[in-house]
């Protein structure tokens, strides 16, 4: 039996390699060409160290002055020690400078499909090919497209789960803008763009508390990858809500597919938002603040993670931070227009 496991770096790197039954993460990191940092290999020094953000795992021996029992309670684990019993991700606080084996990698996919499917939203989907095998990456990451013809390059979440031959992106098409006078004017089936991937530590960790998904315009994009995640495992053991808030009700997209999940994912409910007051909708309207229930992110610890505008990311840490919920642990990913 084999683990497929990603390792990922303070500066947006990430790394996968395959791990076997019984065998020490730092061996199969190695073995892979990644050379984490190391010293003793006895589990004294640490210098091997990081955390376990998803799946699970046994360490054979960590030293009280290698790792703490606080920072064990964290997670922290020592790669000469530890022994994977799942798939598994694991983060490093240092730069993937630091191992031989630096990502992102590039590759080319084919446009296999372009819609719009809002007003000012388009999903563009690549196939890959079959014979390179599938692209490894974490839901909530993302890829730098190169626009084709130009030098240009911008970057979008995956929208789907990984696993497949074909990768899906949500693209905001402004009213002008490389990569949106591209996608509107000149896409066409049968194109081929070259891609980086994967890049960002954005991604879903180990699920062990209630979810609260947070998106803002295209930002809906990174959950989508991860919703689609949990729901082909049947659900994440955990209620998950998302706020998805858009301008306009012309401005959501994806709903049926979101919608679907409900019946995909126990404990799922979906909250979109409306901003613009002059705008005909029957559901919640305002900003996504409005709508956060304080009481229950207090009762129960929660993980939030949040992808969107630069505002809109701001206003949700500044409405946690007034509320004082210390045991909700924040993710978030900013993104800003591209421009010309």
């Amino acid at each position: 039996m084999t683990y497929k496991v990603a390792f990922s770096f303070a500066d947006g790197k990430t790394l996968f390699c395959n791990v076997n039954n019984n065998e020490l993460l730092l061996d199969a990191a190695l073995r892979s060409g990644i050379t984490l940092p190391m010293d003793c290999r006895e589990g004294v020094c640490a210098t091997c160290q990081g955390q376990c953000e998803s799946g699970q795992y046994t360490q054979d021996y960590v030293d009280d002055e290698a790792l703490s029992a606080a920072d064990l309670a964290q997670r922290k684990m020592l790669s000469c020690q530890t022994r994977v019993k799942s798939d598994a991700a694991f983060y490093f606080d240092f730069d993937s400078s630091l191992c031989d084996n630096t990502g992102p990698k590039v590759f080319q996919g084919t446009v296999s499909h372009v819609e719009r499917v809002s007003e000012g939203t388009a999903i563009v989907r690549l196939a890959l090919d079959e014979a390179a095998g599938a692209l490894d990456y974490l839901p909530g990451q993302y890829a730098r497209l190169q626009i084709p013809g130009t030098g240009v390059s911008r970057s979008y979440s995956f929208a789907n789960a990984p696993g497949g031959h074909s990768l899906e992106f949500l693209i905001r098409l402004l009213p002008s803008g490389a990569m949106s006078d591209y996608v509107r004017d000149r896409c066409q089936v049968g194109d081929v763009i070259p891609f980086e991937a994967p890049l960002g530590t954005f991604y879903l960790r180990h699920v062990d508390r209630p979810l609260t998904l947070v998106a803002g315009g295209t930002g809906l994009s990174a959950f989508l990858g991860m919703l689609e995640q949990m729901a082909a495992q049947g659900g994440c053991g955990q209620p998950v809500h998302l706020y998805y808030g858009v301008r306009t009700p012309q401005d959501l997209c994806e709903v049926a597919r979101i919608e679907a999940f409900s019946g995909q994912i126990p404990g799922f409910q979906f909250i979109p938002v409306i901003s613009e007051r002059e705008a005909v909708w029957e559901g919640h309207r305002g900003y996504i603040v409005d709508h956060l229930d304080a009481r229950a992110l207090s009762e129960v610890p929660s993980d939030v993670y949040v992808c969107g505008p630069p505002p809109m990311v701001e206003s949700i840490k500044d409405w946690l931070q007034a509320q004082a919920l210390p045991a909700v642990r924040l993710y978030f990913e900013k993104f800003a227009d591209s421009g010309a």
